[in-house]
């Protein structure tokens, strides 16, 4: 056991380390919540469906963006401190960009509401739907991620995935009328591809085949071209692997190479039932 001494002198040798890994790694606690915050209040100016104001007239949604504006460059000050970007431009760029989201958000919500017999109306996408809360919050971090705005575009998907079990990272390049079904547990990777009018349900992961380090900065996750349905559970790997378009990917299929176009890939499965009534025979579990 060490002496009161030793003690003392590792305590302050901590508390040094930790002051010095504080000093340079300062973000903290802060940017997280301003980051959330910029989001909700992002998305209370793009939908009613997010606002409290029932009510609000043209000059009022101006007079928000400006604010919002405003508080964006507060957010990318300490971020961008050892960038070349400046907190300014990439303000006045994000903005700029907002009817482009706007509208593809608007698609994406059509597009669910199509897709799904359950939903009865865009409204109720919107409203209740953590599908397109996710989709919502990709497309204004990737927006980010486009201006190589780092750590920001992250921490709006991660919020993303706290919200919703769906993890959609900001560097994945997705198309128009995107559709979630359920979506609990989706994941997409960084270098994903996918193109106008895929759906994918839950559980379904676009993944690298490897994780080494070294491959940070290639295409480690599959494309997806237009028109592609894939079921749950399914994983499909890698960054050469393509899917066709208008390919259907069925449940739990596992897929580390490309398809066709207009492919039906399915995992084969045999369920037996038994009845337990019958004396002396005994019961057998495919799983």
């Amino acid at each position: 056991m060490n002496t009161q001494f030793e003690y003392q002198n590792n305590l302050q040798a901590f508390a040094t380390t930790l002051k010095q890994r504080r000093e340079h790694h300062n973000l903290g606690i802060e940017l997280k919540r301003e980051s959330q915050e910029f989001v909700d209040t992002l998305l209370s100016i793009l939908f009613p469906h997010f606002s409290r104001e029932s009510a609000i007239t043209e000059y009022e949604i101006l007079a928000h963006l400006a604010l919002l504006e405003r508080d964006l460059k507060k957010i990318l000050v300490p971020v961008l401190r050892e960038s070349s970007l400046s907190p300014e431009d990439v303000a006045h760029r994000f903005i700029e960009s907002l009817p482009r989201i706007h509208d593809l958000l608007w698609k994406d919500a059509e597009a669910i509401n199509e897709g799904d017999p359950a939903a009865e109306s865009v409204d109720e996408v919107i409203l209740a739907y953590p599908g397109f809360l996710a989709i919502a919050m990709y497309r204004i971090a990737h927006e980010f991620y486009l201006m190589h705005v780092p750590i920001f575009p992250r921490l709006i998907t991660e919020y993303a995935h706290e919200k919703t079990g769906i993890d959609i990272h900001p560097g994945a390049q997705i198309g128009t009328s995107f559709a979630i079904d359920h979506g609990t547990g989706i994941v997409i990777g960084e270098s994903t591809i996918i193109g106008n009018n895929v759906k994918i349900y839950q559980g379904v992961t676009l993944g690298a085949l490897s994780v080494d380090k070294k491959l940070a900065k290639s295409k480690r996750h599959p494309t997806i071209e237009d028109n592609v349905v894939i079921y749950a559970q399914a994983v499909i790997l890698g960054g050469e692997t393509v899917v066709g378009h208008h390919s259907i990917i069925g449940g739990n299929v596992w897929l580390t190479h490309s398809v066709p176009p207009y492919s039906v890939v399915y995992q084969e499965q045999q369920s037996h039932v038994h009845s337990k009534n019958v004396p002396g025979e005994s019961l057998v579990y495919y799983i």
